[in-house]
C-alpha cells in the first residue's frame, strides 16, 4: 500500500493514504473507481476531479502488453537493437501561453492518448511521456524482424491521427517525428511502483531527439541505420549529412516522405539478389504446374514455410524462367498492418496495375482505372463504378450512382474481379501471386473463393508464413495441387 500512498503524495492528497488504506484499495483496482465511488469516500470533489485525471493517465501508460513488462527481470542489463521514436507537439509554448492550464492538460492528454494507442496498435513500447513529447521503443521488449518499419509506420500515422484531434486548441494540432535505430544497453529499473521505468542507455535515444528537433512540422526523419533497415519499403529525400549536437561528426538524415510504390516487399528490402542453391525439385514442381496450365487445367500451389526459408526467391526464380513466356501476371502482397482491410491485397494490385499514383487527379485515376479493365472486359464502364468504389476514387457525373445495399455492393464486385480474371484468361495464361497469404483479411479470402481458386484453409491459421502461386489456364478450371 505504501505505492498507493506515494502516488497520493506526488498528487498533494496524502491525507487519503491512510483511507485508502483501509478500504483495500491498491493499484490493481484504481481502474474501476467511479468518481461515486470516490463520494461515497468522502473525497472532495475538486480532489475528485484530480484523481480521476491522474488515474486516466496511469490507464493510457500502462495500456502496453503488461506481461511483457513483468516478465523482464529488474536486474537484468542486456544489449539490445532498438528503433526509437520521438514524437514532439508542435507549438506547444504558443498554446500555453493563449491557453488556460487546464484547457492545455485536456489538450496535451488527448495528443499523449492518440500517440500511445498507435504506438501501442503498431507493436511499440511508450517509455515516458516528456512534456509534450512522446518517447517509444521498437525492439523492446518484445522485438519484431521488422520493427524500424513499424516504427516509420507509426510515425507516419501520427502526424495524421493527430492532425485530427478535435481539441480545445480550436486549430488543427502539428507534430515532429524523429527516429534512429542503433545498439542500446537496457540496464535496471528506476523509479518505484508504476513509474518505473526501464534505463536505456545509448546514443540511439538521443539521436531520435535531435533528429526530431530538426524536423519540419508534420514530416518523419530518419537515421542512416534506419534508412538501410527499410530499403525502398518508403518514399525519401535525402537531406545529407546534418550537425547534431551532442555528435563528433556530421549524421546522414532522411525525410521519410510516404509508403513506396513497390509491389513487392521482397524487392524492396533487398537490391541484390544471390544465386539460388538447392531448390531444384521445387523450381521443377512448378514448372510442371506450368506446363500443365498451359495445357488448359489452372492449378493452386501453397509454397509454406518459416521466414527467410526462401519462399519469395523460388517465387522469383519462376518469374524470371518465364520472362519470355506469353502470360499475364498478376501479384497481390498482403501485409500485417492491413489484416483488417478489406480488400487489401487486391486494391493495392488494381492501383499498381493502372499505374495510379497518389498525385493523380481523379480524372486521371478514372480513366486509368477504365484503362486496365478494358485489357480483360469487354464493356469497363460496367465494371469501373464498382471498382471505382472498392478503391474510393470518387465518380462524380462520369457514371450513374450504385445504390446499392452494402451486401449487394459487395457481391457485384466480387463478380466484377470475377470477370476480369475470366477475361484475362481467355486472352492468355493467368499467373497469379499471393505473398503472405498468412495476412490476408476475410473478406480478399472469400474473393478468392469467389475465383474459383479457394485458398487452402490452414493458410489462416498457420504460423508459417506462405505464398500462394496459382495459375488458370481457363476460367472454369482450377484445382489445387
Amino acid at each position: 500500500m505504501h505505492e498507493i500512498a506515494g502516488w497520493l503524495k506526488k498528487l498533494g492528497l496524502e491525507q487519503y493514504a491512510q483511507l485508502f488504506a483501509e478500504n483495500g484499495i491498491d493499484f490493481s483496482v484504481l481502474p474501476d473507481l467511479t468518481e461515486q465511488d470516490l463520494e461515497k469516500l468522502g473525497v472532495l470533489l475538486g480532489h475528485r476531479r484530480k484523481m480521476l485525471r491522474a488515474i486516466a493517465e496511469l490507464e493510457a501508460r500502462t495500456s502496453f502488453d503488461k506481461a511483457a513488462l513483468e516478465s523482464a527481470r529488474a536486474d537484468d542489463i542486456e544489449r539490445r537493437h532498438l528503433t526509437v521514436m520521438f514524437c514532439d507537439l508542435v507549438g506547444s509554448t504558443a498554446l500555453s501561453a493563449r491557453l488556460d492550464p487546464e484547457d492545455l492538460r485536456t489538450v496535451v492528454k488527448a495528443y499523449h492518448r492518440c500517440c500511445a494507442e498507435l504506438i501501442v496498435k503498431s507493436g511499440g513500447f511508450v517509455a515516458k511521456y516528456m512534456g509534450d513529447g512522446v518517447l517509444a521503443y521498437y525492439g523492446y521488449p518484445e522485438a519484431h524482424e521488422e520493427d524500424a518499419e513499424r516504427a516509420v509506420r507509426a510515425g507516419l500515422a501520427v502526424i495524421e491521427a493527430v492532425a485530427k484531434l478535435d481539441t480545445d486548441a480550436k486549430s488543427a494540432l502539428r507534430v515532429r517525428v524523429g527516429i534512429a535505430t542503433g545498439l542500446v544497453v537496457v540496464g535496471e529499473r528506476l523509479g518505484e511502483g508504476v513509474s518505473q521505468e526501464q534505463a536505456v542507455v545509448g546514443e540511439t535515444p538521443n539521436l531520435a531527439a535531435r533528429l526530431q528537433a530538426l524536423a519540419q512540422p508534420d514530416t518523419v526523419m530518419i537515421d542512416g541505420t534506419t534508412h538501410r533497415l527499410l530499403g525502398d519499403l518508403f518514399e525519401y529525400r535525402a537531406l545529407g549529412n546534418e550537425i547534431v549536437k551532442g555528435f563528433d561528426h556530421p549524421v546522414p538524415v532522411w525525410h521519410v516522405i510516404g509508403v513506396s510504390g513497390l509491389d513487392s516487399r521482397f524487392e524492396a528490402l533487398r537490391t541484390t539478389t544471390t544465386a539460388l542453391v538447392g531448390r531444384e525439385e521445387e523450381i521443377e514442381l512448378l514448372m510442371r504446374r506450368w506446363q500443365q496450365v498451359k495445357g488448359g487445367d489452372g492449378c493452386v500451389v501453397l509454397i509454406s514455410g518459416e521466414p527467410g526459408v526462401g519462399k519469395s526467391r523460388v517465387c522469383q526464380a519462376i518469374f524470371e524462367r518465364l520472362s519470355s513466356d506469353p502470360h499475364t501476371r498478376l501479384r497481390y502482397f498482403c501485409s500485417p498492418h492491413h489484416q483488417n482491410s478489406a480488400f487489401y491485397p487486391i486494391i493495392t494490385q488494381l492501383e499498381l496495375a493502372a499505374g495510379i499514383r497518389r498525385e493523380d487527379l481523379v480524372e486521371q485515376r478514372l480513366d486509368k482505372l477504365e484503362a486496365v479493365l478494358a485489357q480483360a472486359i469487354r464493356e469497363p464502364r460496367d465494371a469501373a463504378p464498382l471498382l471505382a468504389a472498392l478503391l474510393s476514387i470518387p465518380t462524380r457525373e462520369r457514371y450513374p450512382s450504385l445504390n446499392l445495399s452494402p451486401q449487394k455492393q459487395k457481391e457485384k464486385t466480387l463478380k466484377a474481379l470475377l470477370a476480369q480474371i475470366e477475361g484475362l484468361a481467355t486472352r492468355q495464361p493467368v499467373m497469379m501471386l499471393v505473398e503472405d497469404a498468412h495476412w490476408m483479411d476475410p473478406t480478399s479470402r472469400e474473393s478468392y473463393h469467389h475465383r474459383s481458386c479457394a485458398l487452402p484453409t490452414s493458410t489462416a491459421d498457420n504460423h508459417l508464413s506462405a505464398r500462394v502461386y496459382a495459375a488458370v489456364g481457363r476460367p472454369s478450371s482450377c484445382d489445387v495441387a
